[in-house]
């Protein structure tokens, strides 16, 4: 019996495992060279400050990668585009990208933070990060992109859950 437990939290580790490189947040190549178009009801620019903040249904478009926000500040301090933040706000914001690999990565969260320079991803108050099915859910999701490292937390006493669909862990296309 317990040798059976074992192997069934070793294929959940692996299944986990498996999940977790699936879902990891790589641009369709394409897409970082198509031009992005940011749509929304207002937009304010400081040009002194070097921020733009998008309000009112924010739409943006890249390729692939479809956003949907409240309001959308990006900041680029000292003229220094390598040192890019960009926030998302939303009730939630959602975000939607095709993999080269035609998989679709899903999420949604109550604010989105972007780190260019790190290439850091913060996902905070109701996140959601998930490929067809499978997906993680928590109050604080981060992701290290170029380490392809993901970790999920919960506040006051509220629990991590992760869906595992072993139909969709397979390599489909």
């Amino acid at each position: 019996m317990k040798l059976k437990i074992n192997k069934t939290l070793k294929n959940l580790f692996i299944a986990s495992v498996v999940f977790f490189i699936m879902t990891a947040v790589l641009a369709r190549t394409s897409d970082a060279n198509q031009p992005i178009v940011i749509d929304s009801l207002k937009h304010f620019l400081d040009i002194q400050n070097n921020i733009s903040i998008f309000s009112d249904n924010v739409i943006i478009k890249q390729g692939t990668i479809n956003i949907h926000a409240n309001k959308v500040l990006a900041t680029y301090p000292h003229h220094d585009q390598k040192k890019t933040y960009i926030e998302a706000f939303g009730n939630p914001v959602t975000f939607y990208q095709l993999q080269d690999n035609g998989k679709p990565i899903t999420g949604y969260a109550n604010k989105i933070h972007y780190d260019l320079a790190t290439q850091f991803v913060t996902l905070t108050g109701d996140a959601c990060l998930g490929q067809w099915d499978n997906h993680v859910k928590s109050d604080l999701i981060t992701y290290l992109v170029k380490q392809q490292k993901l970790q999920a937390f919960s506040n006051k006493g509220k629990r991590v859950i992760t869906v595992l669909v072993p139909s969709q862990l397979q390599n489909k296309k």
